[in-house]
């Protein structure tokens, strides 16, 4: 006599449900290799459903970036010249760009120096303002505003048209001409 499968009497007759899981047609009483390979597609589409779905809801809410590092001003960044230099008010058809930023991390923030692709040049620009907020009580801008430099560090313009953050003031020394050509402090 063979053994009974696990949690099987003689006594008791089998479910419809056991008869398909049980129901091979040896009577070996392991389950049917269709009903196994069935469920374990239905445990996977189930699983890929839920993350996708929770994925979708993440991009919706915006919880994490979709575009990589998205902090202040990187390489390829369109940014804003705040000042009156003749470089920097011209229309030109394409908008400036950061193509470099003078630090260890390559991200800039205010007080930063960065070279700008613009009208088809180079030339070195201060960050004045970004957007992405920055530390306690520092203000956040609606664009990313720069103020073009020289070589050693005089700005191009004679005005700068927009409030600068008062954060450049503890590094006076070095921006003490953007300083003093600015109307506003914020």
């Amino acid at each position: 006599m063979r053994p009974l499968p696990l949690g099987r009497s003689d006594r008791s007759p089998r479910s419809p449900f056991a008869h398909a899981c049980w129901g091979s047609s040896r009577g070996r009483g392991e389950p049917a290799a269709w009903l196994v390979t069935r469920i374990s597609m239905a445990f996977l589409n189930r699983r890929l459903g839920l993350l996708l779905t929770q994925v979708n809801r993440a991009v919706e809410q915006r919880h994490f970036s979709i575009t990589g590092a998205c902090s202040a001003i990187q390489k390829l960044t369109r940014v804003r010249v705040v000042d009156n230099s003749a470089l920097g008010n011209t229309p030109y058809h394409r908008p400036p760009k950061c193509i470099h930023v003078y630090n260890k991390t390559g991200v800039g923030k205010v007080g930063d120096k960065i070279l700008l692709a613009i009208k088809g040049e180079k030339k070195k620009a201060l960050i004045v303002g970004h957007r992405m907020p920055g530390p306690r009580m520092t203000p956040r801008f609606d664009s990313n505003n720069v103020v073009l430099i020289e070589d050693n560090g005089n700005p191009t313009g004679t005005r700068i048209k927009t409030p600068i953050p008062l954060i450049l003031r503890k590094r006076e020394g070095e921006f003490s001409k953007v300083l003093a050509i600015a109307q506003h402090l914020v």
